[in-house]
């Protein structure tokens, strides 16, 4: 029997709401998940990418990770991962960095043998290249076999990668997909039987993500077997308020009231008929009983002529509301999206602009190119001039982030 511990989207570095101690959660996860390898014994543990939320990690997230990955070294426990859509770069990874200490091995298309099992990678590939993939995989001797890769997988929703296309083309028959990119565990089994499984992120990246945080355990003996494991991390309280007529901030007091928020993450999100509910007032209640951050959704629609108060608690609900009034066309608008506002990591921005580009050109669709808003036709000009050559600055440098204090790049380590 081969055992090994399933883990991924452990996005070590991640500021959550510019907060350090949230940082400090991600790495004290991903430190729970090698405590629990070690105590169970397996024979690996297998990381299905985004080991690092961003690509430019600082160097106190490498030194953690590096201490990391020296205690399962030290347990004889070896560390099989592949990268991530957040953390990869153009050329060296950091992966590679850490393979070249001893301390992991990057899977790709040759079989690393673990106990009866062949493990195989398949980084994070761009959709625009896709096509040019052939999932020619060498082949083993092992009596089961596995392929780790990142991505948005169909059959499961949003997927927009077929695993099924994968299973079907690959030269190698495989028993499991252990995968990663979504942050909720799900399994499913594809029509040739092989499972494929999310084991979800190891902290809450986002509000979305409401169920308990975990790992999956995956043995490999006359069949595979998926088992998931949860992990302690930092409490969240997730309020859903339906407000009736007359019941406002008061209301959304009281429900604060009844939970224990000390040094929990409190998230209250606001439906119903209510009153006008100020978010910094909530925010700063909730900080007053001790909650480390506190987050206020209203997603009630009010009248277009009511005075709101802008709370920048939640400075993105800001810019998008300004993005908003600049009367930018449809095109500008989802280029917008995809640099400033989407999911799509720094690295993979320049190809997924290019992409776009293309889309709307092919289209040959002048509207998608027409403001919104022609009364302010030469102040939009403007506005889209300077927003087409900072995309194009970021296209350029393939993303386009800029260095930071405490940010180290792979070559300063090569």
């Amino acid at each position: 029997m081969t055992r090994v511990l399933h883990t991924g989207d452990t996005h070590l570095g991640y500021q959550q709401y510019h907060l350090p101690e949230r940082r400090e959660d991600f790495q004290r996860a991903f430190e729970q998940v090698a405590a629990d390898a070690v105590d169970e014994g397996v024979d690996a543990v297998v990381h299905a990418g985004d080991l690092f939320h961003d690509r430019k990690p600082r160097l106190s997230d490498i030194m953690g990770a590096l201490s990391v990955l020296r205690d399962l070294d030290g347990a004889g426990i070896p560390f099989l991962a592949v990268v991530g859509n957040h953390e990869g770069k153009r050329s060296q990874q950091w992966l590679d960095l850490f393979e070249s200490m001893g301390l992991a091995t990057r899977l790709g298309s040759e079989p690393v043998r673990v106990g009866d099992a062949a493990f195989y990678g398949l980084d994070f590939v761009p959709r625009s290249k896709r096509d040019e993939l052939d999932y020619e995989f060498a082949p083993h001797d092992a009596e089961y076999a596995a392929l780790v890769s990142h991505g948005l997988f169909e059959p499961f929703e949003h997927g927009e990668w077929d695993a099924a296309e994968i299973s079907r083309e690959a030269t190698v028959e495989f028993d499991a997909m252990l995968v990663g990119d979504d942050h909720e565990a799900k399994t499913k089994q594809l029509p040739d039987d092989t499972w494929i499984t999310y084991c979800g992120s190891t902290e809450r990246a986002s509000a979305s993500e409401r169920e308990d945080r975990g790992y999956n355990l995956v043995s490999f003996e006359e069949t595979v077997d998926i088992r998931r494991r949860g992990l302690d991390t930092r409490e969240f309280v997730f309020l859903d308020i339906e407000l009736r007529p007359g019941e406002g901030s008061e209301r959304v007091r009281e429900r604060i009231d009844q939970h224990e928020v000390e040094d929990a993450v409190v998230i209250v999100r606001l439906t119903g008929e209510g009153e006008q509910v100020m978010p910094a007032g909530i925010e700063e209640y909730a900080d007053d009983q001790g909650a480390l951050a506190t987050r206020v959704n209203d997603q009630r629609e009010l009248d277009e002529e009511t005075d709101v108060e802008v709370s920048f608690a939640d400075p993105d609900e800001a810019v998008q509301r300004r993005i908003s009034e600049l009367g930018l066309s449809p095109a500008a608008r989802d280029l917008d999206e995809t640099i400033r506002a989407s999911k799509v990591a720094d690295s993979n921005v320049a190809d997924e602009v290019q992409r776009r580009v293309e889309e709307f050109v092919a289209e040959a669709d002048a509207e998608a190119f027409t403001s919104a808003d022609e009364g302010a036709k030469a102040d939009a000009d403007d506005q889209n001039g300077t927003a087409t050559a900072e995309m194009d600055e970021r296209a350029a440098d393939g993303g386009g982030d800029s260095e930071s204090d405490g940010q180290v790049t792979m070559e300063d380590y090569l």
